[in-house]
């Protein structure tokens, strides 16, 4: 745990923030969704499971990448936003260690 500027412990980065995970986990659920719906018709259609569902994911690709845009999107920013901070957090570790910045 770290300290605060107030002095209050504070949770390591990756138990603060659960986004990018939640964004990535919406992404993902999405896209099984996409797939279950697009093998449900065509099983309903007549197509045996296997068939369908290898139907469904090669059809869920292209589907998802114009359906799913704003969760890439969400994805993208969220995933940005993580690295970012923990190359901050690196390069601030890293000048504490040579000794260019004091310790706060």
């Amino acid at each position: 745990m770290e300290t605060g500027e107030t002095g209050r412990e504070t949770a390591p980065e990756g138990a603060r923030s659960g986004s990018p995970v939640l964004a990535v986990a919406l992404y993902v659920g999405a896209r099984l969704v996409l797939v279950a719906v697009i093998a449900g018709v065509l099983v309903l259609v007549g197509l045996p499971l296997l068939v369908a569902l290898i139907v469904a994911i090669v059809l869920a690709l292209p589907l998802s990448l114009v359906l799913f845009r704003p969760l890439r999107a969400r994805v993208n920013a969220e995933l940005a936003a993580a690295t970012a901070t923990r190359r901050e957090q690196r390069e601030r570790l890293r000048a504490e260690l040579r000794g260019d910045a004091p310790a706060e």
